[in-house]
């Protein structure tokens, strides 16, 4: 199992080239084709004195759009450089969460930013949307990061669907990683059926020729997440991988959740998958 191909949300914040380079280079490692992609979305009808009113961009502002989504997809080119891969190009005139998930379909792998994104609902992807609706795994990178070389990944477990998924999901980087350890956070006195699914998931990667170097679990002061970011940070962590979402994303946001935490705070790449 590989990733075959890799597709990138190419867009107008800062750290857009940073994230192409990223997954330029994820697509030399696993011999991908690379598509990067991005969307404008036109302005939408509003009200106006009981009446909608379409404004819509007229056709000198669409190809005005467009020229700009082609400088985009020249700086695309530009970043990945040289290259013996196939390197695709895809714009739309839509939002560009519509656009992703639309050709989420064409990739094995999707690409986005993790940190705060533009304020510009028309140009900017929100990545609890893309993770939601991708129905395919997708690294979140920090502002930061430009490389990833998953030597030392983390897997953030708990024993939910989504968590299922990302396992499956990110078993090309675990084939690639040096070291593995899997992480459950878990209230006092839960320990023995915690490690009870660690040990499921050594035995689970070992059928995969993947040796998983620790198991531990872990209860503390701090929310879950605090505890992952610790850990990840104390053992160098190059990637963490979690499920996306596991709870409804109106409860994480009413009452904080891993994921909601990770994609805020995460200060390495995370693999997730809902």
């Amino acid at each position: 199992m590989s990733y075959a191909t890799v597709m990138v949300h190419v867009g107008v914040d800062e750290a857009s080239d940073a994230r192409v380079r990223l997954a330029s280079g994820l697509g030399e490692r696993f011999h991908a084709t690379l598509i990067g992609i991005t969307g404008w979305g036109p302005r939408p009808p509003f009200a106006a004195e009981g009446l909608v009113v379409d404004v819509g961009p007229t056709e000198e502002e669409k190809a005005a759009m467009m020229e700009e989504l082609g400088r985009l997809g020249a700086r695309f080119r530009t970043e990945v450089g040289a290259t013996n891969r196939p390197v695709e190009w895809r714009a739309a005139l839509d939002f560009p969460v519509e656009v992703l998930a639309r050709a989420a379909r064409a990739a094995d792998l999707i690409v986005i930013g993790g940190g705060q994104q533009p304020d510009d609902v028309f140009r900017s992807v929100d990545p609890g949307t893309v993770i939601l609706r991708a129905g395919r795994p997708v690294l979140v990178v920090p502002d930061t990061v430009d490389t990833l070389v998953p030597n030392r990944i983390m897997i953030a477990w708990k024993d939910t669907r989504e968590a299922r998924r990302a396992l499956v999901d990110a078993l090309p980087f675990l084939h690639e990683a040096d070291r593995i350890m899997a992480v459950e956070v878990c209230p006092a006195g839960a320990e023995p059926a915690a490690q009870e699914d660690l040990d499921d998931l050594a035995r689970y990667l070992a059928r995969h020729r993947i040796a998983m170097a620790a198991g531990i679990t872990v209860h503390g002061n701090g929310t879950a997440t605090d505890e992952l970011i610790r850990i990840a940070r104390e053992e160098r962590i190059d990637l963490i991988v979690a499920g996306g979402y596991g709870h409804s994303r109106l409860g994480e946001w009413m009452f904080g959740g891993v994921t909601r935490g990770l994609l805020g705070h995460s200060p390495v790449c995370c693999l997730l998958s809902h």
